[in-house]
């Protein structure tokens, strides 16, 4: 059977239909499949079949799309950290820019007035945050390091990554041989790769003790490689620096605003410094900060937005769910001389009613702009608070990892708290992925804008 790919879903595979009875496919069964890119004639094989849908893979292409490219991973295909290698990058960039404008409109019945040019930047060598498996396999007689296989529980068979900065690619065959070699090689499940301006830390999660051959092992790869280690022997607070001896610092830079960001290897940081730098410029030049202006920042995590409006000479108030992120925050503040103008307190931001986030917000007073930057659960708890116990703010940036739960929020925005949603866009913060980050501006309808305005 061959169908004709119609587009491609958030997952990253082509979306078709079957052939009718009457051999036309618009009243077909969706199939879902992998490898296939929108305009091909293909035949697939299927893997899975549901009452209203199937899942499968590429058998044939009879009609090849303009966009495919060769992958350039050996390991494309059996990885499941990429799904579009495939697909040529720009072409990657506006595949993702319809499945915004599309789940907007389907979830939000909502459209941008404009729509603001993609934010993208280098395809390889992008990924400054990794987190890879671990496992001892006796029948190969070694560790593997790396990510997943796709839809699998099994790790990838892999030596190299080009997602990666070359540095971190090349010590996965060394850090396999590493593993291999310790007495405890079947009792580390996981290393954590994070890469700052200057240094880059290995985080390996230990479930024994090490013997003093580990640590031996494990100091020579330090020094042989030139990366630090820590050891992560319980949660992600227990990590802890173990070789070189001297305190190593973790930073990443926004240069624009005069900024030095230190943060530990087991924080939230975004994986793309270069698309972080773009993405808070926009994010900054959306707001539109000015002198005096009193901002929230929700969900700030280390304070990657609220620093950079605070430098453009607001007041702001960020609050995030980790009470760890929110110290981090507090010190990067007092770091870059800006603790007078940026302040920041813990709040569960997914269970908080109106009353509560009001009363968080009381000792800032009223706000004039918003922004939020929620995990992919949205912020729908933050929209429904709006109006009801606080004043609305003038203008919201909000910058999305989810695309379904950004348009379910936005509807909520335009529909029930009456404000516009002048301009959205993406950004391709993890190219190669079928992943969608997004950031939209939402403005107060003119004349509720005047009315807050007289009230206030």
């Amino acid at each position: 059977m061959t169908v004709i790919v119609e587009s491609l879903d958030q997952e990253g595979r082509g979306v078709a239909r079957e052939l009718d009875q009457a051999g036309g496919q618009a009243g077909g069964k969706v199939v879902f499949i992998e490898g296939a890119l929108p305009g091909e004639i293909v035949s697939y094989i299927p893997l899975r079949n549901k009452k209203n849908f199937a899942l499968a893979r590429l058998d044939r292409t009879y009609k090849t799309s303009g966009a495919r490219v060769d992958p350039s991973c050996p390991s494309f295909g059996v990885c499941g950290g990429c799904s579009l290698q495939h697909l040529e990058p720009r072409a990657q960039v506006a595949v993702k820019q319809r499945i915004l404008e599309e789940t907007l409109w389907h979830i939000g019945k909502i459209k941008a007035e404009t729509l603001l040019p993609p934010i993208y930047g280098p395809s390889w060598g992008y990924r400054q945050r990794a987190r890879f498996s671990v496992r001892y396999v006796a029948r190969k007689g070694r560790a593997l390091v790396g990510f997943h296989e796709k839809n699998s529980r099994y790790i990838a068979d892999m030596t190299s990554c080009p997602v990666l900065p070359r540095r971190a690619s090349e010590l996965l065959a060394p850090l396999q041989a590493l593993v291999t070699a310790l007495s405890i090689k079947s009792r580390v499940p996981q290393i954590e790769l994070s890469i700052g301006e200057e240094n880059l830390v290995l985080v390996m999660r230990i479930l024994e003790a090490l013997t003093a051959d580990d640590e031996s092992l494990i100091r020579r790869f330090a020094e042989l490689h030139g990366v630090v280690v820590f050891l992560q022997p319980r949660g992600p607070g227990s990590a802890f620096q173990f070789h070189p001896a001297q305190a190593v610092t973790l930073e990443y830079r926004l240069p624009e605003f005069d900024l030095r960001m230190p943060f530990h290897p087991t924080d939230f940081t975004q994986v793309n410094h270069a698309i972080n730098r773009v993405l808070v410029r926009r994010a900054v030049s959306l707001l539109a900060p000015a002198e005096g202006d009193s901002i929230a920042d929700l969900f700030c995590g280390l304070g990657n937005f609220t620093l950079a409006i605070a430098r453009r000479g607001a007041n702001v108030i960020g609050i995030d769910c980790s009470e760890a992120l929110v110290r981090r925050a507090r010190e990067n503040a007092a770091y870059n001389a800006l603790a007078q103008k940026a302040r920041f307190l813990q709040a569960d931001l997914f269970a908080i009613s109106a009353i509560k986030l009001a009363t968080e917000l009381a000792g800032f007073g009223r706000f004039d702009k918003l922004l939020m930057d929620p995990p992919r659960d949205g912020a729908v708890a933050v929209v429904k608070a709006l109006g009801e116990e606080m004043e609305l703010p003038r203008r919201i940036v909000y910058v999305s990892c989810n695309p379904a739960t950004l348009a379910r929020d936005a509807a909520l925005l335009t529909q029930v708290k009456r404000y516009r949603l002048t301009t959205a866009g993406v950004i391709n913060m993890f190219p190669h992925t079928s992943h969608v980050e997004s950031i939209a501006l939402f403005e107060l309808a003119r004349g509720v804008s005047q009315m807050v305005e007289a009230n206030g």
